[in-house]
Parts: C-alpha cells; sequence; structure tokens
C-alpha cells in the first residue's frame, strides 16, 4: 500500500518533476517508510512506499525494468504474487527481487495491459513504456485503490488522492454542479469519473486507460460481472469463473450448497489476505463480518491475533460502543484484543483531521471512527483485515427488501426512494441557483445504470449498482482514506473478485433470508458465537455527529457562516440557518443528519484551501 503520483506531456516540453515532487510528498502519510521519482522527457513518476511485502531496498518504487523499457508506480497487494511469479519463471523472465510490483512489472511485459485479468488483489497502477511512448493507468475490479486524474491540453497528471493533485497545482477548483447534486441526493456518492471539482475526475473501477504521446486515450473496462442466472450457464466471462459459480448460474445449487460455496469463497479470500511480510490484524466492530473474518483465521491457525476496537460516549440517547459484542469474539477466538474508548475531548479534533484526510467529501460519521481505530491500529501492525462490502455483497442493507418484489421496470424509483437522501424538487429550497442542476441528475444515473443488460431482477440490479457504484465511492473510499491516513494497509475479504461474482449468482431470496444477509449468516452458524449472528444490525456510531451538539455544532456553524462560505454560496442562507436552528431534527431518508451534510462539504473544501 502507497501513495503513487505522475505527469505525461502532449506539448513536448519535458514533465514538471517539481509537480510530481509536490505530489509525491502530499501523500507522505500513506508512504512513510522511503519515496521516489523517476523522468524521463515527456513523463515522471513518483511513488510513497509502505514496506509489506519484501522489505528490503529492491522493492523500491518507481520499478524499472530497463530491458523491456517499463517503469511502473503501483499501489496495493497482489495476493497471487507468488503463484505469477511462478508462471513468469517458466515463461523465462528473471526477477532481482521478491515484491510483488515486480511481479506487476513482469507481468505487463509478458501480457500487456490485460495482464489485470490474471490479478487477485486491489491495485491502482502506472506504466509508462519507453518505446511508444504511451502511459497505461489501471484499477482493481472493485475500485479499492483509488485513482484521481487531471488534463488540460498541455498535460494529464494522477495521484492516489484528489489533494495531492491540487498540491500539484494548476487545477480547476470549480463546483461541478451535476457532482453537487449527487452528493445531495444520492447518498453523497458521486459516482466515476466525476468528482466535486470540475478540474478532478477519477479512473471508475476495472478500467485500464491508455494515454498515447499525443493526448489521445482510450479506456477498455475488463470486468463486469452479469449478476445473472441463466438456466444454461453460460454466463458472460463464464469461462473465468469459478465451477462454483458456473454451478450456481445452471440453478443446481440449493440452499446447503450456497452456504458452503460462500464459506468456501470466504475462507479462501481471507487466506488469500494473509500475504504479508509484516504481521496482520483485524477491525473488529463486534458485527458478524468482522467477526467471521477472525473465526476464519482462527480455523486456518493463526494465534494471539491481534484485533482492534473503537468506542465513544454516548449522546443522544445513543450507544457510543459495540464492546459487548466485540469482546465476546476476542474472549472466543482468543485474540489480542485492544479496546480504543475515545472521549468527546478528543474527537473533535480528530474530527477536524478526518476531514482533511478525506479525498473527497464523504458524510459518514464511520469516516472519524475509521480515522481515530487507523491511529491506534497503527502503532501496533502496518495491515488489517476489515469485513467491508459484506452487506452490498450480502443484502444486509435494510434498503434491500422493500425491493425483493418491485417490478424489474420500476428499479430506479423504487431505489430512490428507499435510498436518496431527498427528491430533487426539495434542492431548489437547499441550493442557491448558480449550484443547482437543472434537472434530476441523479434519477438519470440510477435509471440508465439499472436498465443495463444483466441481472433478472430489480434486486439483482440495484445490487449491481450498489457493487459497482456506492461500494467504491462510500464504504470503501473511507477505509482507504481513514486507514492510509496513518500508513495502515486495509484488505477486505468480502470484496475478493470471485467471491463478489459467486455472490451476484447467488439467488436473491436466499441473500434477503434472515433480516438480511442470510446466506452469509448460514455460512456463519456453528462459526461465530450465535449472539452476534442474531443481534441486530449495527454501525460505527459516534452519536456526537448523529446528534451535533456543543463544540460540534459550533464547529459547523463557524464553517456554514464563514466569510468562506458566504464568498462561494453553495446553500440557501435561510437553508443554513433553518437547519442550525433544529440541529437534530432535520433528517435524510436513510436518519444521516442533514446538516452535518452540508456542514461536511464546506469543513471538507476549506480544509484543501478551495
Amino acid at each position: 500500500m502507497c501513495g503513487l503520483s505522475g505527469e505525461i506531456r502532449f506539448d513536448g516540453r519535458p514533465a514538471d518533476v517539481a509537480a510530481v515532487e509536490r505530489m509525491t510528498a502530499a501523500m507522505a502519510a500513506r508512504g512513510p517508510d522511503g519515496t521516489g521519482l523517476w523522468s524521463l522527457g515527456p513523463v515522471a513518476l513518483g511513488h510513497r512506499r509502505l514496506r509489506i511485502i519484501d522489505l528490503s531496498d529492491r522493492g523500491a518504487q518507481p520499478m524499472v525494468d530497463a530491458e523491456a523499457g517499463l517503469t511502473a508506480v503501483f499501489n496495493g497487494c497482489l495476493y497471487n504474487y507468488r503463484e505469477l511469479r511462478e508462471v513468469l519463471l517458466a515463461e523465462g523472465h528473471r526477477f532481482f527481487s521478491t515484491s510483488d510490483t515486480e511481479v506487476l512489472l513482469k507481468a505487463y511485459r509478458h501480457w500487456g495491459p490485460r495482464c489485470v485479468d490474471r490479478f487477485n488483489g486491489m491495485f491502482a497502477f502506472a506504466v509508462a513504456e519507453r518505446d511508444t511512448g504511451r502511459l497505461v493507468l489501471g484499477r482493481d475490479r472493485l475500485g479499492i485503490k483509488p485513482l484521481y486524474v487531471t488534463r488540460d491540453a498541455a498535460r494529464l497528471r494522477f495521484a492516489s488522492t484528489l489533494p495531492a493533485l491540487l498540491a500539484g497545482g494548476g487545477v480547476s477548483t470549480d463546483i461541478d454542479q451535476v457532482a453537487l447534486h449527487h452528493y445531495m441526493t444520492f447518498h453523497s456518492v458521486v459516482p466515476p469519473p466525476r468528482t466535486i471539482l470540475t478540474g478532478v475526475q477519477k479512473l471508475p473501477p476495472a478500467t485500464v486507460r491508455t494515454i498515447e504521446p499525443d493526448g489521445a486515450t482510450s479506456d477498455d473496462r475488463y470486468w463486469d460481472p452479469p449478476f445473472t442466472r441463466p438456466s444454461d450457464g453460460a454466463a458472460p466471462g463464464a469461462g473465468e469463473m469459478q465451477l462454483d459459480v458456473l454451478s450456481a448460474a445452471r440453478g443446481e445449487m440449493g440452499p446447503a450448497e450456497w452456504r458452503e460455496a460462500v464459506l468456501d469463497g470466504l475462507r479462501a479470500a481471507v487466506r488469500r489476505r494473509m500475504v504479508a511480510d509484516v504481521p496482520v490484524g483485524v477491525l473488529l466492530s463486534g458485527g458478524l463480518d468482522s467477526s467471521l473474518i477472525v473465526a476464519l483465521l482462527a480455523e486456518e491457525g493463526q494465534r494471539d491475533l491481534a484485533t482492534f476496537s473503537v468506542g465513544f460516549a454516548a449522546a443522544g440517547g445513543e450507544r457510543g460502543d459495540e464492546f459487548a459484542y466485540s469482546d465476546l469474539v476476542a474472549r472466543r477466538f482468543a485474540t489480542d484484543h485492544h479496546r480504543i474508548m475515545v472521549d468527546d475531548a478528543r474527537l473533535l479534533p480528530s474530527l477536524e483531521n478526518a476531514v482533511a484526510a478525506m479525498s473527497e467529501p464523504m458524510v459518514s460519521h464511520d469516516c472519524v471512527a475509521f480515522h481515530l481505530l487507523s491511529q491506534e491500529v497503527s502503532q501496533h501492525v502496518k495491515v488489517v483485515q476489515s469485513g467491508q462490502g459484506a452487506d452490498e455483497v450480502f443484502a444486509g442493507y435494510d434498503w434491500y427488501p422493500p425491493l425483493e418484489n418491485v417490478a424489474r421496470d420500476d428499479a430506479a424509483e423504487a431505489y430512490a426512494k428507499v435510498f436518496f437522501d431527498r427528491p430533487h424538487e426539495d434542492l431548489a429550497a437547499i441550493l442557491q441557483p448558480d449550484h443547482l442542476a437543472g434537472a434530476d441528475v441523479s434519477t438519470a444515473f440510477v435509471r440508465d445504470h439499472l436498465a443495463g443488460p444483466g441481472a433478472d431482477t430489480a434486486l439483482d440490479a440495484v445490487l449491481r449498482l450498489d457493487t459497482r457504484v456506492m461500494l467504491a465511492d462510500d464504504p470503501v473510499k473511507r477505509v482507504d482514506n481513514m486507514t492510509m491516513a496513518f500508513g495502515l494497509e486495509a484488505r477486505t475479504p468480502f470484496l475478493d473478485h470471485e467471491l463478489v461474482e459467486l455472490a451476484a449468482t447467488c439467488p436473491p431470496e436466499l441473500k434477503l433470508a434472515a433480516g438480511g444477509k442470510g446466506v452469509l449468516k448460514a455460512a456463519a452458524r456453528g462459526l461465530v458465537p450465535d449472539e452476534v449472528i442474531d443481534r441486530p444490525k449495527g454501525y460505527f456510531p459516534v452519536p456526537a455527529i448523529r446528534h451535533i451538539h456543543g463544540p460540534f455544532l459550533g464547529l459547523v456553524r463557524d464553517a456554514l457562516t464563514s466569510p468562506a462560505a458566504r464568498a462561494r454560496g453553495l446553500f440557501r442562507p435561510a437553508a443554513v440557518d433553518r437547519l442550525l436552528a433544529a440541529p437534530d431534527e432535520h433528517r435524510t431518508t436513510l436518519g444521516a443528519n442533514a446538516l452535518w451534510q452540508l456542514g461536511l462539504l464546506e469543513l471538507w473544501l476549506q480544509a484543501q484551501g478551495v
């Protein structure tokens, strides 16, 4: 896990190495173990290193294969790098390191840009081709690793974080009207390629982008599970899938077989994510997902596994910790458990730091929980496994059951009703006219996405949307940004692409059973304590943000009434005054604090100097 950056110029000038150096320096927290720069003519690459695999200097980046004329920077981990290394050795390739970065470089040399088809892992990378002058960017299937891009007529720049691009300079920071509409409507999710700033885009997940020396660009989307169960088994891309996925597609599996298939898939995913040359811990929330990871690691023979839980002071009658459940799991599996209790005095300054660490504004109060948890965890381990993604992949959220019997053609409206923060017509009372999109772009985006080919039912189509879009641009981005703020690598076994392919073919009724994630709960039975499986669904609770009061209310008020906010003019003063007067009364559809949504955006813009 690292931070990467770079530039390619189209105007005949050499790359701006000083700008790449600034971008790289802005990501020091992502890679505290080393830094590197490389340039050749119009291309320059930068890298900050977090040593996880091959701790020697041989794994440093940018990494050069002089014989092939290739230079690469890479962020993430290829969990199957050892297997790929053996294949490449048999093909005659020679290695000077034991790093997965060199495996990526040699794989690119051998198979070209579609080497990504062979990768099992999380990754963002850039490869510069000396002989053609091309630059190739790639991102993993689920978008676990970020990659942001800015370009003009003279050059293109990229980096692992949006603030790094701002540090490079020359980026338009105007607010994107469409992105703002998504932020205020689509549960603060801004789908790629947009970001809240017009001058910055993000490379979509499962995409390889080729940039020619003259600036011509082409994208190849290399993974797109159909979320179908064809009776003949001829699912698109089925040749790439596991045998249990093929069996599922043919309708040959009943509930018991599904339970075993899911459990086997998750076992493999957890096992893969133990690949490291440093110890690996677990973020243990006390929920089903992280508890099942701990159980499977214990089953694999892991002893004295480091686990970490965080809790906060109660507020508004809401409890701020789930220690009862995480303690239960820690005792059951005899983990080296760390319980982290955060009082409000520590929460406020961390909140401001968490906002500054965001590559994009993220409303979820989970952010500050992950930020504080990561700060503590990074003092003990450099790699953790996390339960993120299970709710999207196995239908664990409460907005999924209402969609079970919805007609396929009615999916967009039904989804918007249960998931969108507010209807389009309500935005006119909140946003100033200059920032108001002229049409309901969020509903249009969802309708177009859900209408795409594949996905047998309305719920299949919604799960496909959430897996492709919401997952990467909310919970996954949140975990990456907050953990990497302290040089901590988070790995998410529920986002193993083979497990996601399997889940995509799982009948919706099996996922919705038992109040959601039914097939996963069945798989966990007998491994995880029943009290954890049968408990009500919980979240990382941060009551002080859900129920804004005291200094937290002062922080939001100062941001929204500041000279910078008035000059920006995003929100109608009357709307701001109404929310400030009753900060705990105004909620979005899913119960989030409406004042926090406005305040967080302004806090983020000010933190980034926009």
